[in-house]
């Protein structure tokens, strides 16, 4: 394959990726949507879509298998086939907590929230920001702004701590709401881990432009 084709093919699997990308920010975005307005025919759309973005994954998957096998790259361009498989396997996992999210809400059926749904939403903002900020990084070789995403996940954090603390202290008060306490709870965790592997995206990154691998930040859960 000559090289400006296997540039293409690069530049191809570059666009499938934030393809994928845009899919699961949807899903995300939707599923607490849903969740916030007890939309229950949206979040069974959440959850059926699902299968969308898993099959998005595993066809960069088997694309980046068979360059790999056909063309042997080597140095940057074996890491950026590299980290197109990983990025997508973090894109499908995100996917899977949107899927999750649409699940809580038809689990808490018609039932309204224990507290109007304000940190949450805040949660969703920050952590679907930290996804396309670390996509941009992978589009733009950017390490200042990976690792900023990375610095980011402290925010995601600090939310769920309070969504956490807030929320105990509501089931200890009123333990009849526990079931629809955790629910909620359960929700805040699933947005906890999308921060988590937005970061990873973005460790991945800094792998790609400078080949080496590290944490820049560990999170707590």
């Amino acid at each position: 394959m000559p090289r400006i084709d296997f540039d293409r093919h690069l530049q191809q699997l570059q666009d499938e990726l934030l393809l994928l990308g845009s899919m699961v920010e949807k899903a995300i975005n939707k599923a607490v949507d849903a969740l916030k307005r007890r939309d229950l025919e949206v979040s069974k759309q959440v959850v059926k879509e699902d299968d969308l973005v898993d099959e998005k994954r595993f066809q960069l998957e088997e694309q980046c298998i068979e360059l790999i096998a056909t063309q042997q790259p080597i140095a940057r361009d074996l890491r950026t086939i590299v980290a197109v498989m990983q990025i997508a396997v973090e894109l499908e996992r995100m996917g899977d907590y949107a899927e999750g999210i649409g699940k809580i809400s038809l689990m808490m059926g018609s039932e309204p929230p224990v507290k109007p749904l304000i940190d949450i939403p805040r949660m969703t903002e920050k952590a679907t920001d930290m996804l396309s900020k670390s996509l941009d990084a992978f589009v733009n070789r950017d390490v200042a702004l990976a690792t900023q995403v990375c610095v980011d996940d402290d925010e995601v954090d600090a939310l769920y701590d309070q969504v956490y603390r807030e929320l105990l202290m509501l089931m200890i008060q009123t333990p009849e709401i526990i079931e629809r306490g955790t629910y909620l709870l359960w929700a805040a965790h699933d947005l906890e881990r999308i921060a988590d592997r937005a970061t990873n995206i973005a460790e991945r990154v800094i792998f790609l432009v400078t080949g080496k691998l590290m944490e820049i930040n560990v999170s707590k859960y």
